[in-house]
């Protein structure tokens, strides 16, 4: 793995995640669809009245998913875009995509955080409208170069969920590699943490387990077997060792963590990181795992150790996708403001401040508290 740059500016656009956020309070950097929309995208304008049109056929929609485009920039360099997650089907990141007008010709790799459809079921069609971006770009005769797809090489066949023992649903676990090349996109398989993005976005290998309330996805299967001669079993899964995180460090706030599902835990993934970049936590980003009845009581230590046993506290903490409203009542509690309701359609620009680098109290390693 190579050294995690520092990055002076990083903007993150929330293109699938379960709610829709219109009008709660939101910190500085933080702006609403609607906003961007009647801002930026030229809105169409009443004859009559004078007065832009909200036309919600062109907003975002909510699905139970998670995809994240991150934007990566250093002062006097190009900015790099990779999109954390795709979504759970091929219709909402198709949609939201064209909502938010991202530019889908410079995204330069998809990180597909594990193999949970709610994840990666929309990646085929990314990739898809990558292709038609990209032929445009050609026909203007700019060079264009294939999309990556930045997966973990353990593809299960199928994944379980088994509340009681015996399995009640399957779970596609997204694309298999061939489809995925079949659309235009380059496979790369990295079981290990590495770099991306110019060295600007690091990617996890498996996550350590080391906390003792942190158990996985209770319930989980996967299929084993033989698929040619459609032989095989359901064998537990509940760890999801395929699942990775990635972060950002940006220049004077820290890290920027996006946990998509954490399965392995958020503290896992928050200690994790504070051993391997001895850099405070600026922002948790994503689905903290504590939705189901059947996790409630992981919510009060995950809350105590991002609150009280992490020190500095992160700045701000925005729970996502499969987090529940429980957990983020307990972190509004403890966290007040810094626990921010974020959703499809939000922007979020963190831009860096390279002149406290030079200061040695930021520079002062995280500390855990036993």
């Amino acid at each position: 793995m190579g050294p995690v740059k520092t990055v002076d500016k990083l903007t993150v656009t929330f293109l699938v995640d379960n709610s829709i956020e219109w009008f709660t309070k939101l910190p500085p950097g933080f702006t609403h669809e609607m906003r961007v929309h009647l801002s930026e995208h030229d809105p169409p304008i009443d004859p009559i009245t004078g007065a832009p049109v909200l036309d919600l056929e062109k907003y975002c929609c909510g699905a139970h998913g998670f995809s994240a485009l991150i934007e990566t920039q250093i002062e006097g360099s190009d900015p790099h875009l990779v999109l954390f997650d795709t979504g759970p089907d091929s219709r909402s990141i198709a949609r939201n995509v064209v909502s938010m007008k991202v530019p889908i010709e410079r995204v330069e790799r998809v990180i597909i955080s594990h193999w949970h459809s709610d994840h990666s079921g929309g990646l085929l069609s990314f990739l898809r409208l990558y292709q038609e971006a990209t032929k445009a770009q050609i026909n203007k005769g700019n060079a264009t170069q294939p999309c990556v797809a930045d997966l973990h090489p353990d593809r299960p066949y199928a994944r379980g969920i088994a509340p009681l023992g015996k399995v009640v649903a399957q779970v596609d676990p997204g694309p298999t590699f061939d489809a995925i090349r079949k659309v235009g996109g380059v496979v790369e398989t990295h079981p290990e943490g590495h770099t991306v993005a110019d060295g600007t976005v690091y990617v996890s290998g498996e996550i350590p387990r080391v906390t003792s309330f942190e158990n996985g996805l209770l319930g989980g299967m996967k299929w084993v077997g033989d698929v040619q001669i459609k032989q095989g079993e359901w064998v537990p899964d509940e760890d999801i060792v395929d699942e990775r995180y990635a972060a950002v460090d940006v220049a004077g706030k820290g890290l920027v963590i996006f946990s998509a599902c954490s399965h392995a835990g958020i503290v896992n993934v928050v200690r994790d990181a504070v051993e391997k970049f001895q850099r405070p936590i600026y922002m948790i980003i994503g689905g903290l795992h504590l939705a189901s009845p059947d996790l409630t009581d992981r919510i009060e230590p995950t809350v105590d150790f991002l609150a009280n046993k992490l020190r500095p506290a992160p700045m701000y903490v925005l729970p996502m996708h499969c987090s529940g409203f429980a957990s983020k009542i307990a972190l509004e509690r403890a966290l007040g403001e810094g626990c921010v309701p974020t959703g499809t359609g939000i922007r979020v620009v963190v831009d860096g401040q390279r002149n406290l680098e030079s200061q040695g109290g930021f520079m002062t390693p995280p500390t855990i508290a036993s």
